[in-house]
């Protein structure tokens, strides 16, 4: 066991995470120079397009150290983005070290301070590492100091490397051997295994990612899973290489792969522990908690008969994904589709794109909304999802909303205008901070609704894309919240039904009328579009009618006759708009859910 190292790396998005993966894969002679590609373990199209790692994995390397002993290097690769920091704390805890990676044209961004109080917490042996000193644009010495402020480790022995170029990469994998302690564990005490990840496999069923605390596996064993008490015999057991590689055991400080055989990954939950159903652990290892979604959205096919491969898509995104929950949802202007459940808005527009382009299906996603709490005046608290939901107001005490703590990095220049946007958003300033001499961390409390349509967007907008955002739940909070409607002629139209603030009502309605009445095709009579919130008409606007000339077969002649015309097209455009059905298009739906993003 004293040959083993377990760590992963932390970093920002696009800092180099992933390729210096690479090159340690290479280094090691894990992987041959014709099997070679860049971002090998993200092996996702749309992990290499954007650049973030989304989905876990892990790799075991062998690397012979200086001291011409044969080392085993366990790295597992975390998520890298703050909708997934459930799964990144996961893996942190299946480690003894991390190496920190920072940008060294960047410096040190919100997320990678985030994760690293994460490793903090889970007592991790941190080596700081910075990465592209090759660039033009590289400032290694501020960065180093920052660091060094920040860790406390003298800024001279901080490692600087080239990832993409290879320079350094080599005294990566030493400081790893030298400075990551080896993990502890007693082979032969009950078994307890922490699930970092898990995956679904066709043949194998749920494939766990497992580190093994205390004990040893085999596939003779009966393993139970201590959180949902499912008992299973695995299939198969091995390790990361970085393809599945069959083992005979599992022991103590190791990392692997377990086939379950399960049909579902929700009965092999990330952060359960498995232990031996014979000879069991006394208590499963600390920290499991079911992934909560943060912000959900109704998701239906353009074409109706697309219904039931929505379903089946979704059905087979789930078997990957346990955080994605959904369930059946009619709506009177979309029919019949799905109301969605995800853990924040990045893991929203991923879910979005893999069924637009593995699942080849055409879509609409309603406007985002959060979990309300709903105090009645009976004293019952009830929790929903969608604003079609909400209760008759007079029934209601209280509405509460999430809200978040939201720590922003940013250059000290753009300090007024991040200020401004967070306060404009129902911001609570609460604390400021200099990690470095040009650099400010602000903290506000937020509610989670104001940032989950485009407040990152506006963000990197507005400070040409130096600053970062992380955010984690605080509380439910009571506030002025009132159900914003839009009618269109009369008719409440549920899908685009919001929860918004009092004060806000009136502009994000009207925003909503102004494009829906430039695209509502025009009818034979007056079509009125108005928004509804707090019991009354708060804005109001009408598509004018299609008019046909009646008088044009009149050449002079009578007035009474011409008015007799007239009145009688009256009385049939009256009787039209009685009976009349105005078909909002679908342009006017996808038009008022990206209202927020002009």
């Amino acid at each position: 066991m004293k040959h083993i190292r377990n760590f992963c790396i932390i970093a920002h998005i696009d800092h180099g995470k992933s390729t210096l993966a690479d090159r340690l894969l290479q280094l090691t002679g894990t992987i041959s120079e014709r099997e070679m590609v860049e971002q090998v373990l993200d092996s996702m199209d749309l992990e290499r397009e954007k650049g973030v790692t989304i989905k876990a994995s892990a790799v075991r390397m062998s690397y012979t150290a200086q001291d011409r002993q044969q080392y085993e290097l366990n790295l597992i690769d975390t998520p890298g983005h703050v909708d997934f920091g459930y799964e990144v704390s996961r893996a942190l805890n299946a480690c003894e070290g991390a190496l920190l990676v920072v940008d060294a044209t960047q410096g040190i961004e919100a997320q990678t301070l985030a994760n690293l109080y994460l490793a903090v917490e889970a007592d991790l042996e941190i080596i700081p590492v910075i990465n592209k000193i090759d660039l033009i644009s590289a400032h290694p010495d501020e960065v180093a100091q920052e660091i060094s402020n920040l860790l406390g480790t003298p800024a001279d022995q901080i490692l600087r490397i080239s990832a993409k170029e290879g320079t350094n990469v080599d005294r990566v994998l030493e400081a790893i051997v030298q400075q990551i302690p080896p993990p502890k564990g007693d082979e032969s005490a009950p078994l307890q295994a922490l699930i970092f990840d898990s995956h679904y496999d066709a043949y194998k069923g749920v494939v766990a990612y497992v580190r093994i605390m205390e004990g040893k596996i085999t596939t003779e064993d009966t393993l139970r899973l201590m959180a949902s008490g499912v008992e299973v015999k695995p299939v198969e057991i091995g390790i990361f290489a970085p393809d599945l590689r069959p083992m005979a055991e599992l022991s103590a400080g190791e990392v692997g792969y377990l086939a379950t055989g399960l049909k579902t990954v929700h009965d092999c939950r990330v952060g359960d522990t498995i232990t031996n159903a014979i000879r069991p652990a006394a208590k499963a290892l600390p920290g499991y908690r079911q992934p909560k979604p943060m912000v959900y959205a109704g998701i239906y096919p353009v074409e109706n008969e697309d219904y039931e491969d929505l379903k089946e898509a979704l059905e087979k995104l789930q078997l990957n994904d346990a955080s994605l929950t959904f369930e059946p949802e009619t709506s009177q202007a979309l029919n019949f589709g799905f109301r969605c459940g995800f853990l924040g808005m990045f893991h929203m527009e991923i879910i979005q794109e893999r069924l637009e382009r593995e699942y080849d299906l055409d879509i609409i996603v309603t406007a985002p909304s959060v979990e309300y709490e709903i105090v009645l005046r009976s004293g019952e608290v009830v929790r929903i999802h969608s604003p079609a939901e909400l209760p008759d107001e007079a029934q209601i005490q209280e509405i509460r909303e999430p809200w978040m703590t939201l720590e922003i990095i940013t250059p000290t220049e753009y300090y007024g205008t991040v200020m401004d946007l967070a306060t404009k958003r129902h911001g609570i300033f609460i604390t400021q901070e200099y990690p470095a001499a040009n650099r400010v961390q602000l903290i506000f409390e937020i509610p989670l609704s104001q940032i989950i349509v485009d407040f990152f967007d506006q963000l990197k907008s507005r400070t040409r894309g130096y600053a970062s955002m992380d955010y984690h739940f605080k509380e439910y909070r009571a506030d002025d919240l009132v159900k914003l409607e839009i009618l269109v002629n009369d008719e409440p139209v549920d899908a685009f039904a919001t929860i918004v603030h009092r004060n806000d009502a009136y502009h994000k309605g009207q925003a909503i009328i102004s494009k829906l009445k430039d695209i509502i095709p025009r009818q034979l009579f007056v079509v009125p579009i108005q928004a509804y919130a707090g019991g009354r008409v708060i804005s109001r606007a009408n598509v004018k009618a299609l008019r046909k000339d009646v008088l044009a077969k009149c050449y002079g002649g009578d007035i009474t006759r011409k008015k007799k015309l007239l009145e009688k097209q009256k009385r049939g455009k009256k009787r039209l708009k009685m009976v009349g059905n105005v078909a909002i298009p679908q342009e006017a739906f996808l038009a008022v859910l990206r209202y927020g993003e002009d």
